[in-house]
């Protein structure tokens, strides 16, 4: 069965940031079943998770702070609050760009995920383009799955897997059952241009679905669109529930 579809409420943040509510409302009217927030513009935290619940939308997963050192509680309480078991985060281009920063980057990650485990959730890497550029002979994403403990899982952002120059279908082969979350989004597939509706770029999408069989969410997300944002989220609702890749609540 095609997986349940979701929204990176980042997507959205200029909207929401002036009308939180009316934008989440709209995105609810459009279909998705469920929304992933990244920080509550304008809006608290108790005010958002009773919106979502007025609105029937399930929380997918969020994206928090590193649940580790002083922000680790927060992070925390935040994911529970929001009912999710799912919370994920991520480091930047800066942090991979090694062997021995790789490693590092690894160790915060791991400590992420014992502190997520131990709290009875689980902690997940958004994935950049970065992580999918070649440092001593490979790229850096198969270094991190030698260094990554078992327990933490990946969230893959199907745009920026073929941006940095890897297949996604055939990562997603490779990770398995450790890929539970998909970020869709689709463009040119080159860093700095804007990106489009899903369905109206570059991305082959049958074989990333075929291939992704453990996707608990197909999640939109589209960083920056050339066309008006909201248009650009229908229509890759449209596209994704059209083609069966994923299902909603029309």
């Amino acid at each position: 069965m095609a997986p349940p579809i979701s929204i990176q409420l980042y997507t959205v943040r200029e909207l929401a940031a002036k009308d939180y509510a009316g934008t989440v409302e709209k995105i609810a009217e459009i279909g998705f079943v469920a929304v992933e927030p990244a920080g509550f513009p304008g809006y608290t935290l108790e005010k958002a998770v009773a919106l979502y619940d007025r609105l029937g939308l399930q929380v997918s997963s969020a994206h928090l702070a590193l649940p580790v050192g002083a922000g680790k509680q927060e992070s925390i309480e935040t994911a529970k609050a929001l009912g999710i078991t799912r919370m994920v985060s991520g480091l930047g281009p800066d942090d991979f760009k090694t062997l021995d920063l790789i490693k590092v980057s690894c160790e915060r990650f791991n400590e992420a995920g014992a502190n997520a485990t131990a709290a009875g959730l689980s902690f997940g890497i958004h994935n950049h383009w970065w992580e999918f550029l070649t440092v001593a002979g490979k790229p850096v994403y198969q270094h991190m799955l030698e260094y990554l403990t078992d327990d933490v899982f990946f969230e893959i952002d199907t745009y920026w897997v073929k941006t940095g120059g890897c297949d996604t279908a055939t990562v997603l082969q490779e990770l398995g059952d450790r890929a539970p979350l998909l970020h869709i989004k689709d463009g040119p597939c080159v860093q700095g241009q804007p990106m489009t509706a899903v369905g109206q770029g570059t991305i082959d999408w049958a074989p990333i679905f075929a291939a992704g069989t453990a996707a608990e969410w197909a999640i939109v997300e589209l960083d920056a669109c050339a066309t008006d944002m909201l248009t650009a989220v229908s229509q890759s609702y449209d596209y994704l529930i059209g083609q069966g890749y994923a299902r909603g609540n029309k």
